[in-house]
């Protein structure tokens, strides 16, 4: 177990008064390099951090364990999107891995593929929801389908007009079965993208990640902040409320993601299921 950290001083244990996205704010003007809600220092980056993922992996066992013991049908589905490099892998290697895997469904959501293409937008995403009892990551998610179709003019605008609706139409559906929604924007400036696209650049070992696309997508800039503005907008609801995390600082958005996943998981209190067992037998048995 790690050292024990003096929480109540670094972080005020309901990101979503800070994080959670409030109807009129408009994501372009949002402060990426902000750090809303965390009051320790640079320093405290380890422990707390260390913190963090030990409190999720344990909420995420008793989750987990209470689907196999207890006949909880519950999960969690996290959403993750966010520009070119904001931190998506960041955020399933940092936070998400300290978890136990076999509690964990992830799906990374690229180009639709010719089959994907045949069925409605939604039909891979209700494929790949997660399980009772596991937390389901999307990177990148049915969100797509009004950001980078909005912005390549991928459908019609009517088309387009209607997914919104269709969305969350889906997403309450989601929530009334018995999953909770946690939808993040990793915010990152359009600076801070452009020095860690150089920083991939410069290391031989990060050249795998590069794509010369994100440099192209780039000139889109300021037409995604509006279709994520007109995106976040429509679809932050009671039932699945959009976070805006600002991302240029990688440890604090790996705090304040880890922090959003706790209090969801914390709010839906799961307990480790209590089989009724004849523990005296049973270790008679195994002493025999």
């Amino acid at each position: 177990m790690s050292k024990p950290v003096d929480l109540p001083e670094l972080w005020t244990h309901e990101p979503h008064d800070y994080l959670v996205y409030r109807q009129g704010d408009k994501v372009a003007n949002i402060d990426t390099s902000a750090t809303p809600g965390f009051k320790g220092k640079k320093a405290d980056s380890v422990a707390l951090q260390t913190e963090r993922n030990e409190r999720f992996a344990e909420l995420q066992e008793m989750l987990y364990a209470n689907s196999r013991g207890a006949d909880d049908t519950r999960s969690v589905l996290l959403v993750l999107q966010g520009m070119d490099t904001a931190g998506k892998g960041g955020i399933v290697k940092h936070v998400v891995g300290a978890a136990n895997p076999q509690g964990i469904e992830y799906t990374a959501f690229g180009v639709p593929t010719e089959e994907e293409r045949k069925h409605h937008y939604l039909w891979r995403i209700r494929n790949a929801l997660p399980p009772s009892g596991h937390v389901g990551v999307f990177d990148r998610s049915h969100y797509e389908d009004v950001l980078i179709a909005r912005v390549h003019n991928l459908a019609p605008a009517d088309v387009i007009e209607r997914r919104y609706g269709q969305i969350n139409n889906f997403e309450r559906d989601l929530v009334r079965s018995g999953t909770r929604v946690v939808k993040l924007m990793l915010h990152i400036s359009y600076e801070e993208q452009r020095q860690r696209l150089l920083d991939r650049l410069k290391n031989p070992d990060k050249h795998w990640k590069f794509n010369q696309k994100d440099i192209d997508e780039r000139g889109y800039w300021d037409d995604y902040m509006s279709a994520y503005s007109i995106a976040i907008t429509r679809c932050s609801t009671s039932w699945a409320p959009w976070y805006v995390v600002p991302a240029d600082d990688k440890d604090y958005r790996n705090w304040a993601v880890a922090s959003v996943l706790i209090e969801t998981l914390e709010d839906m209190d799961p307990k480790y299921p209590q089989p009724k067992l004849d523990i005296p037998r049973l270790v008679r048995r195994l002493n025999v």
